[in-house]
């Protein structure tokens, strides 16, 4: 008799984005009338840029004739696109390969697929708050024990608390961990790792022979140049760090589907050397992958080149403008902000007597605004809640004329 993965079971009662879904589709079933204005799930709203929908109509047209017309590709991605990520990286001082480069379908997939090339037993620490994925996947995978509702946490996973005090990046773990996620610049948090902060991480992970799954997927948000967007650009990186990038929130590409990994051949564990987990990264997306999309990956180019660079650029920088209108707003009212600088997110603490869905209830029933609860990141969430820029300016004014009219905060 088939028997289920138990594993499942042991996954927080409701993931974060349907759990808000839910809530909103309930409010507005019992107010029709109301206009709900959204700055939760960070999905972008501008269009792709000229030089990408160029670059998809010129594979469009390539696959409408025979003498052009190319099905599979090579799962880890084509060599031309592999090698515009090579370049790109190679401009911030990081070296990287074209055959260490794995093109997918977006961060997210890759975030939860890596963790299948390490051991099942393997100590998994989280920076907290931090993407669900990260500890969900390993969830399912078992490593990471009984879900406990009174601290919001699993009890095999480490959690690293990212605090006001240490300005929402986590110290390094006491105990020896075998895989170390981080995410720069931070989701929820909007936080940037700096150089120093990052180095000391790598100097953990060498001398323990652990790994760093790096999420840069907002890497392009970034406008401090003192700032690493890359865990490459530190010295040593090589031989212990896993990078996963995305084109979703920097080229608009949340729908079109385009991401890639970066799994150095240097890169070492206790029980393998240089290039096994190259070799089985290569081994697992040819197993169960095919490749991203020919489509896709033909924008990614055209959004990798010089046009689409400058285009893209123009579009993060009106996010940015966005979350700067969001976090001057919640801050002349008093709130104490976080954010919002060097990436999408603004990160603003509750007043002291709610909790985070409380304050998720009450800006919705006051504002009509929607927004993510701090504690659906993790245990160091709760009292703080996350707002997200992504959308059109006239919204975005829309939602801070409503939070500074009709929020009441006591």
């Amino acid at each position: 008799m088939a028997k289920i993965n138990s594993n499942y079971g042991h996954l927080a009662a409701n993931y974060l984005f349907p759990e808000i879904s839910g809530r909103v589709a309930a409010y507005q079933a019992q107010h029709p009338n109301v206009r709900i204005l959204r700055l939760g799930i960070g999905d972008t709203t501008e269009p792709l840029t000229a030089a990408v929908l160029d670059g998809i109509r010129t594979r469009v047209d390539q696959l409408s004739r025979r003498d052009t017309y190319r099905g599979y590709g090579d799962s880890e991605g084509e060599l031309a696109l592999r090698r515009a990520i090579v370049d790109s990286y190679a401009e911030r001082g990081a070296s990287i390969e074209p055959d260490e480069v794995f093109v997918s379908d977006g961060a997210k997939p890759d975030s939860g697929n890596i963790q299948s090339i390490f051991s099942p037993d393997a100590i998994v620490a989280v920076q907290d708050p931090a993407y669900p994925v990260y500890v969900d996947t390993n969830v399912i995978a078992g490593r990471a024990g009984r879900f406990d509702p009174a601290t919001g946490g699993h009890d095999r996973i480490v959690y690293m608390p990212c605090t006001e005090e240490n300005l929402f990046f986590p110290a390094i773990p006491k105990q020896k961990v075998d895989l170390v996620y981080l995410c720069s610049p931070n989701n929820p948090t909007g936080m940037a790792a700096s150089r120093e902060q990052l180095e000391g991480f790598v100097h953990y992970a060498r001398q323990e022979r652990a790994v760093i799954i790096y999420d840069a997927a907002y890497a392009a948000f970034i406008r401090d140049p003192a700032l690493p967007r890359s865990i490459y650009e530190i010295e040593g990186a090589r031989e212990c760090a896993i990078e996963i990038q995305s084109l979703s929130k920097s080229a608009g590409f949340t729908g079109v589907r385009l991401g890639w990994s970066v799994v150095p051949k240097s890169l070492v564990v206790e029980d393998g050397g240089p290039g096994a987990l190259t070799r089985l990264w290569s081994r697992r997306q040819n197993t169960f992958f095919n490749g991203a999309s020919n489509l896709a990956q033909a924008g990614a180019l055209a959004a990798l080149g010089p046009e689409g660079r400058a285009e893209s650029r123009k579009v993060v920088d009106y996010y940015l403008d966005n979350a700067a209108l969001v976090r001057r707003t919640l801050t002349e009212m008093g709130m104490v902000c976080f954010g919002g600088l060097n990436a999408p997110y603004v990160w603003a603490r509750v007043p002291r007597t709610m909790k985070s869905w409380d304050f998720f209830d009450l800006l919705l029933e006051q504002a009509h605004v929607v927004g993510t609860p701090g504690s659906g990141f993790g245990p160091s969430g709760e009292g703080y809640f996350r707002l997200s820029a992504f959308g059109h300016r006239e919204d975005i004014q829309l939602a801070v004329d409503s939070i500074r009219t009709n929020l009441k905060l006591g």
